[in-house]
């Protein structure tokens, strides 16, 4: 009989899907990496479960402890689905501008959720990095586990979905495109491949309101890119110890509405059911055509499912209100 263990046997070999009418216009092949296969209908169900492990394999995690960390959703689904199968407490901290339905997720899965504001700086005591943080340090056996420094979320991606891409297009990739939110994926990704092929192309996609464009350009952490944006899980305003500048050949920043507008378009053309940043993922594709040639072929990843999104890019009355449709 064929048969998984427990939920967490089936995270990861996720299938590639070729994508059609959106991209008819560009002259190369484009294989989504369908990540919302995973069991938490994410790709941070593989950092999840890898960041858990290497807790409990050095003790930083220890039996019936509580798992801490701020979230805007996906990295608490994960959590939570691994802490349900090994016997954990979950509290995530979450900012205001998440959807609820992922809020709502978070507590069907039995967390606690704090909810914070958004539009305050990273070190103020009411943000979602202050508070986790806070809370990681008063709650007893506990452990924060910090995705945006924790280096087992690259670990995860350099183990596990860089070599299913690289044996999924027998080694023809030439481009990958991936949203950058804690840079775990790109950096797996992106350094796993360039070992296989060091002409493999890793382009980021970022979203205004966020440092990384001009920080990989120029070096420079400029605080006056910072502003609040609506994108969903890319974008930052610090930099994450995951992202590793060294591996990004390039960002594209892609707007609010944009992402929001492809967001319905990757459903309604392509049968797409998928999340915020996988219409920025798209759109960053189409922005990087002049890049692209017959003979490339280049994986986009896609991180999560339109289950999440239902109140927003799926509800057109909150198109409208936002002024992304007429």
């Amino acid at each position: 009989m064929d048969y998984k263990e427990n939920i967490l046997g089936t995270i990861g070999n996720t299938p590639l899907v070729k994508m059609n009418k959106l991209v008819e216009d560009l002259p190369c092949l484009v294989l989504a990496k369908y990540e919302t296969f995973n069991p938490g209908n994410s790709v941070k169900d593989r950092m999840a479960l890898q960041m858990i492990e290497d807790a409990e394999a050095d003790g930083r995690l220890k039996p019936g402890g509580t798992i801490i960390e701020g979230t805007s959703g996906n990295t608490g689904m994960g959590l939570a689905l691994a802490a349900i199968v090994k016997g954990y407490k979950c509290i995530f901290v979450i900012s205001d501008k998440q959807s609820k339905e992922k809020m709502d997720i978070l507590r069907a899965v039995g967390a606690e959720v704090v909810v914070c504001p958004t539009d305050v700086e990273p070190d103020d005591p009411r943000s979602y990095y202050s508070v986790s943080k806070r809370l990681g340090e008063e709650t007893p056996n506990s452990w924060y586990v910090n995705q945006y420094d924790n280096l087992s979320n690259t670990k995860a991606h350099y183990q596990s979905t860089g070599p299913e891409i690289w044996e999924q297009t027998d080694g023809k990739i030439t481009h990958f495109v991936v949203g950058v939110g804690t840079g775990g994926t790109i950096s797996g990704v992106g350094k796993y491949l360039k070992e296989k092929n060091p002409n493999i192309k890793v382009w980021g996609i970022d979203t205004y309101g966020s440092v990384f464009k001009k920080y990989h350009e120029t070096g420079e952490f400029d605080e006056n890119e910072i502003y609040p944006y609506v994108t969903e899980g890319i974008g930052e305003d610090i930099l994450p110890k995951n992202v590793n500048f060294d591996i990004i050949d390039g960002f594209t920043k892609v707007t609010d509405k944009d992402a929001a507008v492809y967001t319905q378009r990757l459903a309604k053309e392509e049968g797409m059911f998928l999340g915020n940043s996988a219409g920025a993922a798209i759109k960053g594709v189409l922005q990087l055509q002049e890049h692209f040639k017959p003979e490339d072929v280049v994986v986009v990843l896609f991180h999560d499912h339109g289950s999440r999104y239902v109140g927003k890019m799926f509800n057109d009355q909150w198109m409208k209100d936002m002024n992304y449709i007429e």
